[in-house]
């Protein structure tokens, strides 16, 4: 079975987006292959920030992810941080990207990258290749705008194996089939996000039901009256049938269906009970989760991942010529299994 990995960047509250689009569907398939999931803190310092904010978002969506069903018997669950194999990965493959890899990367320009800019801002997509590589990834789920990330960590992989010989398993990105893009209840045609600078419009995972329910009853919809789902024509009404549909696992469009010949007040009220009857149980899981059993789970997810990468780590040096370092475990194998395969 393939290996997947999912990382989420501790620079915000999580919100309901973040649920449907990356949460939820590690949840589901963590029982049917092979799971990474980290908390990517490391991601969050290439801007400027609070170190004690960052340290407690940390631990709040790692909370976040335990309470709405991800399994660390299942899946590896650690914060980036805590393994160091990610940070000397790093470097190995900066060895082999170039600046101007490095450069064109669109995030990097849409966040105001220049001559003021953190240098790790300009290097962080070569992090997240280690990220992905250190655990012989064969499958990396991204959305549309993160797939030039994943290119990069291929091109990466390539060239060190062409180099260097066969060293890193080749991942792919692999895209949802049907994946809905929760949209800002105060302006549909932005995306819900945790850094949104208003939050009037974003839904976040820990709100309070009685916040939820102001915030979608406040959502902005349009001109006329009738339910269709017209993402173009009706951008607001189609995003509170997109939300509905998620989380009811339906079609929007056939969602629609439902509220024929009534008003936009119905709507509302159903979309808000489904938010509401979906976050609760997650908030009271939460709430019953103490700091110290979080970071018991990220301690010990550390561990198991730290017996990995050394691995992974210790065939880069050794490709590159380095020594071997740190002793790698008995047993590491020459190559990964799938080193080089084409995808």
């Amino acid at each position: 079975m393939s290996r997947r990995i999912s990382g989420f960047k501790p620079t915000g509250h999580l919100q309901l987006g973040n649920y449907v689009g990356a949460i939820r569907p590690v949840v589901r398939g963590q029982h049917e292959q092979p799971t990474v999931v980290f908390i990517a803190d490391l991601h969050a310092l290439t801007v400027q920030h609070d170190p004690a904010l960052v340290q407690a978002r940390s631990r709040e969506v790692a909370g976040l992810l335990l309470a709405a069903g991800v399994d660390p018997g299942q899946a590896l669950l650690y914060r980036q941080s805590d393994v160091s194999a990610h940070l000397e990965l790093h470097y190995l493959l900066e060895c082999v990207a170039s600046y101007g890899e490095a450069h064109r990367m669109i995030q990097f320009k849409e966040k105001g990258g220049g001559g003021g800019s953190r240098l790790s801002l300009l290097t962080y997509p070569v992090l997240m290749a280690a990220d992905i590589l250190l655990h012989d990834i064969e499958e990396v789920p991204v959305g549309r705008d993160q797939r030039q990330h994943v290119e990069l960590t291929r091109d990466l992989a390539e060239r060190f194996n062409e180099r260097y010989g066969p060293t890193f398993t080749v991942p792919r990105a692999v895209h949802p089939a049907v994946a809905a893009r929760i949209a800002d209840l105060a302006d549909p045609t932005r995306k819900m996000g945790k850094t949104n600078t208003s939050t009037a419009g974003v839904l976040f995972l820990l709100d309070p039901p009685e916040v939820l329910r102001r915030k979608v009853m406040r959502a902005v919809t349009d001109t006329g009256t009738e339910v269709v789902y017209d993402p173009q024509e009706h951008p607001g009404v189609a995003n509170l049938l997109d939300i509905l549909g998620a989380l009811s696992d339906r079609d929007p469009a056939d969602v629609a269906g439902d509220f024929r010949g009534t008003g936009y007040g119905r709507l509302k009220s159903a979309v808000a009970d489904a938010v509401i009857a979906t976050l609760e149980p997650i908030q009271r899981r939460y709430q019953e989760l103490g700091d110290d059993d979080v970071e018991q789970v990220l301690a010990d997810g550390a561990e198991r991942a730290a017996r990995h990468a050394d691995v992974t780590v210790h065939r880069a040096r050794i490709a590159l010529g380095l020594t071997g370092g740190r002793r790698a475990p008995a047993g590491t194998p020459a190559t990964p299994a799938t080193a080089g395969r084409p995808h």
